[in-house]
C-alpha cells in the first residue's frame, strides 16, 4: 500500500471513530473502548484486504470475516455502512432502537454480517470451519476472524487453534485484538497471555506481530498471512483500548463500556480532530 493509501485509510479509521461516538451517544449504550482500539483492523480488512462488498456479498468464492467480539459491532457497523453495505446515518439514527435491526451484537439479518455473534469463544471455531469447509469445496476465499485478548479464557478458543493447526487451514487468518484490558480489568490479572506467540505457535500457527492501531502495519501482516499456505496465521495486534480518543479515554479499562457525557464527548471529538490533522499533515 502506497504512503498516500495508508494516509488515506488512517483518517478514515478517526472519521469512522466519530461514527461509532455518534452510535453510542444517541442509543445511551456501546463498547467503545474496544471499538477504538480494533477500528484499524476492520478499516484494514475492508478496505485493502478482503475480497468483499456490496456487489459480491453471495458469491460463494468471497473471503469471510466474523467478528468474534461482538461487543465492539459499533466499529463493525460503521465500516461495514462506509464500504456501501447500508446507509450510515440510518445506522446512527437507529442503532439499538426498539425494533431496529442494527442490535448490540452482530445481527446476520445486517447485510455483510457473515453470523451473530457475541457469545466469546464461538468466532474461531467457527472461522475453522468455515476454512475446511472452502478447502474442501476448493474455493479460492480466505477466512478472517477478529477476538479479542479477555476472550481467550474460554476453552473453546483453544480446541479452535488445535483443529486449524492440525488440519494447516493456509486460508485462515485470526487477529487478536491485544489492547491488555477486559471488562474486569488487565488481562494479566485476570487470566495471563504474556506467552501468547509461543502459546499459539505451540499449536502450530504462523504467528506475526503488528501496531494493530497502524493501518500500515496491518495491511503488511495480512499480506504476509496470505504467503503462508501451509499454516493458520495469527496476528497480535497490539493495540490501545480507546485509541484515538485522547487522555479521557485511553488504556482506561473504565471505557470497555462507557457513555461518554458531554465533557467527555467534547473532549473525544477534540482528540479525534487533532489526530486528523496529524495525519493529514505528514
Amino acid at each position: 500500500m502506497n504512503r498516500e493509501r495508508v494516509k488515506e485509510l488512517s483518517i478514515k479509521a478517526m472519521d469512522l471513530r466519530k461514527v461509532v461516538l455518534e452510535m453510542i451517544r444517541k442509543s445511551g449504550g456501546g463498547h467503545i473502548g474496544g471499538d477504538f482500539s480494533v477500528m484499524e483492523t476492520l478499516v484494514a480488512l475492508y478496505f485493502d484486504v478482503m475480497n468483499i462488498s456490496p456487489e459480491n456479498k453471495d458469491d460463494p468464492d468471497r473471503d469471510y470475516f466474523v467478528m468474534s467480539k461482538g461487543h465492539s459491532v459499533e466499529s463493525y457497523y460503521a465500516v461495514l455502512a462506509d464500504k456501501g453495505f447500508f446507509d450510515t446515518q440510518e445506522l446512527i439514527d437507529t442503532f439499538s432502537q426498539f425494533g431496529s435491526k442494527f442490535i448490540g451484537h452482530p445481527n446476520n439479518e445486517v447485510d455483510g454480517v457473515e453470523m451473530n455473534s457475541g457469545s466469546l469463544g464461538h468466532g474461531l471455531p467457527v472461522a475453522v470451519g468455515m476454512a475446511l469447509a472452502c478447502r474442501m469445496d476448493k474455493r479460492p476465499s480466505r477466512i478472517y476472524t477478529v477476538m479479542g485478548d479477555g476472550e481467550l479464557a474460554e476453552g473453546s478458543v483453544w480446541e479452535g487453534f488445535m483443529a486449524a493447526g492440525h488440519y494447516k487451514l493456509g486460508n485462515l487468518c485470526a487477529v487478536v485484538d491485544r489492547n491488555h484490558l477486559q471488562i474486569s480489568g488487565t488481562t494479566e490479572e485476570v487470566m495471563t497471555h504474556e506467552n501468547l506467540h509461543q502459546q499459539v505457535e505451540s499449536f502450530g500457527w504462523n504467528v506475526l506481530e503488528a501496531n494493530g492501531n497502524s493501518i500500515s502495519e496491518m495491511s503488511e501482516a495480512f499480506q504476509s498471512a496470505m504467503n503462508v499456505d501451509d499454516k493458520p496465521t495469527l496476528i497480535i495486534a497490539n493495540t490501545i483500548k480507546g485509541f484515538g480518543g485522547g487522555d479521557v479515554m485511553e488504556n482506561n479499562v473504565g471505557w470497555h463500556h462507557h457513555v461518554p457525557n458531554d465533557e467527555e464527548y467534547e473532549k473525544i471529538v477534540k482528540a479525534i480532530d487533532e489526530r486528523k490533522e496529524e495525519l493529514e499533515n505528514e
